[in-house]
């Protein structure tokens, strides 16, 4: 009977069908953290007949993806740290082939958009966070140009439903996303739901953040059997890569605390209401030497600490989260190190949030994170994302010890 069970299960894996090949963007795999364009991760994505490239920020706090698109008041070009200027590239399907604007009357168009009578399509408005930012638009049919993510790297044109964005507002003007964003959120509009309805990749992404702020984006990536997990929530009305901490460990003091929490790469920081914020804050503060320090306005951090003039290291507290179903997550770069008059100073990267919490790119730092759409999980394992270029002004290292971080600058 055993021998007979065994057969049987042989054959059902025999005629499994196999996951499609992982998938990256036709230029690479590669993403890299733009400081001067809010700390977030971009990358550089191909669209259209004939291609055009983009430099997007990649959202998984949102769905949609838009590129500035037919616009007058769109930021034209960059400036690098270099001292160089980067032409930025605009978006219209009029000028591409392959470009075909969404009819009202698309079931893509859905409910919950309305019809644009000037462009006889379907309209789009996306409103962020963060303060009068938003983007408008129609909503086209275009190619996305992919590369499967191993040796051969095999052309596949997906095709994807995109925001043609004729209006910007706020931080997409300058600060922020000025060339587009990515959304990867769970919609069916978003680009990880399109190419998994079509068979192209597999229900799951990964994201890598490298501590030199280079690292990787790959569809259908499923991640490890040995990597961490916790589940989504998904009882909301509209699904995000929410997720539960059950306990808050600072040093050696462990804390049980309930909250949930969005995963959000488009968000720089962290953001948490009490009592999590203050768990992790005073117990941060109760477990540093140096004095506290006052910053200028711009700097939204309350918790910051001066470095003395000839102080090229100091200490602060672990900190980690025991997740849903117990597995942790160590947060590799809790604190970010600032300029301040006569020297440095360095500040809990976290903020008190009135609203939603946010688990914010920074917190995501040194991981390959998995967003299981399939499992509904969020997984997460150890990363540098094998890399190892990077240049700064201002070089950390990190050792650890008990409880501990000691962080040694290099000037």
């Amino acid at each position: 009977m055993a021998h007979r069970d065994q057969l049987i299960k042989a054959r059902r894996l025999a005629v499994t069908p196999a996951s499609p090949t992982p998938l990256s963007f036709i230029g690479g795999n590669e993403t890299s953290r733009i400081s001067s364009l809010g700390f977030l991760h971009y990358a550089i994505v191909t669209v259209g007949t004939p291609p055009l490239t983009f430099i997007v920020a990649l959202d998984t706090g949102s769905d949609l993806f838009w590129l500035p698109c037919d616009c007058t008041s769109c930021a034209r070009s960059l400036n690098t740290t270099s001292g160089k200027t980067l032409e930025l590239k605009i978006y219209s399907p009029s000028n591409s082939s392959t470009g075909m604007p969404v009819p009202c009357n698309s079931t893509t168009c859905g409910q919950r958009r309305r019809c644009s009578i000037r462009y006889n399509a379907c309209a789009y408005q996306e409103v962020y966070l963060s303060s009068n930012t938003s983007s408008t638009g129609i909503l086209v049919d275009d190619v996305l140009h992919l590369a499967t993510d191993d040796s051969q790297e095999k052309v596949v044109d997906a095709p994807i439903t995109l925001g043609c964005g004729i209006v910007q507002t706020g931080d997409f003007l300058d600060a922020a996303a000025p060339n587009g964003l990515f959304g990867l959120g769970m919609d069916s509009v978003s680009v990880p739901s399109t190419l998994a309805s079509k068979g192209l990749a597999a229900n799951s992404f990964s994201m890598c953040f490298g501590p030199d702020g280079v690292g990787r984006m790959v569809f259908g990536d499923k991640g490890t059997p040995a990597q961490k997990t916790t589940p989504f929530n998904l009882k909301q009305s509209h699904p995000t890569y929410n997720i539960s901490v059950t306990q808050i460990i600072v040093g050696e003091n462990a804390t049980n605390v309930e909250f949930s929490a969005i995963f959000d790469s488009g968000t720089s920081f962290t953001y948490l209401n009490d009592p999590a914020y203050s768990v992790i804050a005073e117990g941060f503060n109760s477990q540093v030497s140096e004095p506290r320090y006052q910053p200028e306005t711009r700097i939204i951090f309350d918790y910051c600490y001066a470095l003395g003039a000839n102080q090229n290291s100091f200490e602060y507290p672990n900190l980690n989260l025991t997740m849903k179903g117990g597995d942790q997550f160590y947060v590799n770069a809790p604190v970010i190190v600032i300029p301040r008059q006569g020297g440095y100073a360095y500040c809990l990267a976290i903020v008190k949030s009135e609203d939603i919490d946010i688990i914010g790119q920074n917190f995501m730092t040194g991981y390959r994170i998995v967003f299981d759409r399939e499992e509904n999980v969020l997984g997460w394992t150890d990363s540098d994302c094998e890399s190892s270029l990077f240049v700064a002004l201002l070089c950390v290292r990190a050792s650890f010890s008990q409880g501990f971080i000691s962080f040694v600058m290099h000037f």
